[in-house]
């Protein structure tokens, strides 16, 4: 797939300068891009790579001053590569419509239109999968669980049974939704299972990563609201309610009965106990530890998680800890020699 950069231009809604007929074929990223490819920059910090970069043309904010080279001018560089991508989108392994000889059904299945089913799926009975859904390779579903319309199930998802899932999400490899929760009731040495009787109910877009595991809940449901966006290797526990357009970085653990509002940024390896509440547009650096409730608007980090700015101070005191010690030390020694000159004195 080409475009000329006019109509790339016209697409983006930018500023043409350079070549209306320069033929673009793909994008890159500033360091990697080819002839060829168009690219952007974004952040000032790569602005080093705009003269070293072997891309054909690249999208440039619009106050940023021309150096030469085919581009164009937006108001948001970012979003406008996103708009290209997507342009230059080719669909990754493509199924055809249909079902494959190898797919077991259940019984009283409803299949919708248009839906693609891969091959060794296996569909649950009384399961509903919505229209111009597509199941790739492997994919498990069990019994009585609802997948809504424009999904992408990529290979060796589970969905546990009772699950119902909204429209258009998408649901990674090897991504797990509805096992178990953790719970346990222990007696003596022994851990007895509690049943977990709930469901997971996950809302419209929400984009879920490879190897997630969302548990079902123990009594009612666990929620991820719409818009979520959940990283790899995130776990969500029993009881969870993430709010809506909330953001799950890679291996983010989230204890059960936790309560998320919407608009929520939880950065990579963040744990977070249970039966504790964050608040609306809440934000948690990485690798912090959340061990109570913070309102909302809040922005932490650490651990035990404080807020963010106390939380780098403390870091930057650490760092001099060692120097610190010393002079402690020197202190300690130069104390001591004046006790016993004072006490020679006497």
């Amino acid at each position: 797939m080409e475009f000329r950069l006019a109509e790339l231009a016209e697409r983006l809604g930018g500023e043409l300068i350079g070549d209306p007929d320069l033929q673009i074929r793909g994008v890159a990223g500033i360091k990697e891009a080819q002839a060829g490819e168009i690219t952007f920059l974004g952040n000032p910090r790569y602005g080093e790579w705009l003269a070293k970069t072997h891309a054909s043309a690249v999208i440039l904010p619009r106050e940023h001053p021309f150096n030469g080279r085919a581009c164009i001018r937006v108001a948001e560089p970012y979003e406008a590569f996103r708009s290209a991508m997507e342009l230059f989108h080719r669909e990754r392994n493509p199924i055809p419509p249909g079902i494959h000889p190898s797919a077991v059904l259940g019984s009283a299945a409803q299949i919708g239109i248009d839906v693609a089913i891969g091959p060794h799926v296996i569909i649950g009975d009384r399961t509903q999968i919505g229209d111009h859904t597509v199941l790739f390779p492997g994919v498990v579903i069990g019994a009585d669980v609802i997948v809504g319309s424009r999904c992408l199930v990529y290979p060796n998802v589970v969905i546990r049974e009772e699950v119902e899932i909204g429209d258009r999400v998408i649901l990674h490899a090897g991504a797990v939704i509805g096992d178990d929760g953790f719970g346990f009731l222990t007696k003596g040495h022994a851990h007895e299972k509690m049943p977990q009787l709930g469901r997971v109910v996950i809302e419209d877009d929400v984009d879920i990563g490879a190897n997630t595991c969302i548990d079902r809940a123990t009594t009612g449901a666990t929620v991820i609201r719409q818009g979520t966006r959940i990283d790899n290797l995130v776990q969500v526990a029993h009881n969870v309610r993430v709010g809506r357009n909330s953001i799950l970085c890679a291996q983010v653990g989230i204890a059960g009965s936790t309560h998320l509002g919407d608009r929520v940024t939880l950065g990579g390896q963040v744990g977070i106990i249970g039966h504790i509440e964050l608040g609306d547009d809440v934000m948690v650096g990485a690798q912090g530890g959340v061990t109570k409730s913070v309102p909302a608007g809040g922005q932490v980090s650490g651990y035990p998680a404080t807020s963010h700015g106390l939380a780098k101070r403390m870091y930057a005191a650490l760092r001099q800890l060692p120097e610190l010690l010393k002079e402690v030390r020197r202190l300690k020694k130069r104390v001591a020699d004046m006790e016993e000159k004072e006490g020679d004195r006497r």
